[in-house]
């Protein structure tokens, strides 16, 4: 366990990190989520929008380094290309 104060200050930051990352993770899931719905059900329109609301969010992601820049660079692409597929079918 932690001996000093500098040390067990290190643990509370930790623990607070921690916690913030794993609601941008969550949060970063949970509007990917609702995007592959949209996609799934056919919409275009609909899964635009969740894309245009999505992006924000994984982007802010990428910013606070909770995921790679290029992880979601590579994300987008994908989503906004299998929503360009909706309309070619």
């Amino acid at each position: 366990m932690a001996n000093t104060a500098s040390a067990r200050k290190r643990i509370r930051q930790t623990a607070t990190r921690t916690a913030r990352n794993q609601a941008r993770t969550s949060r970063m899931r949970t509007f990917v989520k609702k995007v592959e719905q949209a996609i799934a059900g056919g919409d275009k329109d609909a899964a635009v929008a969740a894309l245009r609301a999505a992006q924000p969010e994984l982007q802010r992601a990428a910013g606070k380094g909770v995921t790679h820049k290029n992880t979601v660079a590579r994300k987008i692409s994908r989503l906004s290309a299998r929503i360009k597929a909706i309309a070619a079918k």
